[in-house]
């Protein structure tokens, strides 16, 4: 299948990739918000898949039946939350359980293939802010502007340390810092869409900027790209 065929153009696109923790699915909410346009949360989609494989017991290596799972994903996303079905969701997948699995199932082929077309659909007008792991370099190569937003492990570990114990979650931020580091080997060493920057992308690094800041910035790049 060729996404360069396939994937929209005539709807404005803003692709924002970048490793875990990086702070990108707060800071594209916003931009999102700011630009009146819809947002995707490509990563939600393989922590959907992931919370399905873990509850059913799948193993990580049965590719078949995961491919099978995404597939048919029953999701949806209403006022800021994220549906598997009728079941509100949006705590169970941000779980570093149902993270780390979804790094794993993302790096099978057939599964990212199972989950194109969905993540197509969230192209409507007036504009898309997508974020993930390949939206700029597989699928949205055609987008209008490209972001890589990242920050060193030890801040992205801080900041998914202070996001757990606001949730009355205790964690061991050497653990965590060690979680991270395995999960940008495994998005960047993959043979399926590694993680990386796209040719034409913008690397912006938020480990000295706050959200607002980082907001900012990108709406900067796309007030110089004519997107407004």
């Amino acid at each position: 299948m060729d996404l360069q065929d396939i994937s929209p153009k005539k709807t404005v696109v803003i692709a924002i990739d970048g490793p875990t923790a990086s702070g990108k699915g707060t800071v594209a909410q916003r931009v999102a918000d700011r630009l009146g346009f819809h947002y995707l949360d490509s990563g939600a989609l393989y922590r959907l898949t992931a919370l399905s494989v873990l509850r059913a017991g799948i193993a990580e290596d049965d590719v078949g039946a995961i491919a099978s799972i995404a597939g048919s994903l029953p999701c949806s996303f209403k006022g800021g939350s994220i549906f598997l079905g009728c079941e509100d969701v949006s705590e169970d997948i941000r779980t570093e359980e149902a993270g780390n699995m979804a790094s794993k199932v993302a790096a099978h082929q057939p599964v990212r293939d199972a989950l194109v077309a969905l993540q197509l659909s969230f192209c409507q007008p007036p504009g898309l802010v997508a974020d993930g792991r390949d939206m700029g370099t597989v699928i949205f190569p055609n987008a209008d502007a490209k972001i890589f937003l990242t920050a060193s492990v030890e801040v992205r570990a801080q900041r998914r340390y202070k996001q757990l114990l606001e949730k009355g979650v205790s964690a061991n931020i050497d653990i965590l810092r060690k979680d991270l580091e395995e999960r940008d080997r495994r998005d960047s060493e993959r043979k399926s869409s590694p993680l990386k920057p796209a040719a034409d992308a913008v690397i912006l690094d938020s480990s000295d900027l706050g959200i607002e800041e980082s907001v900012q910035a990108i709406l900067d790049i796309c007030m110089m790209k004519n997107i407004r």
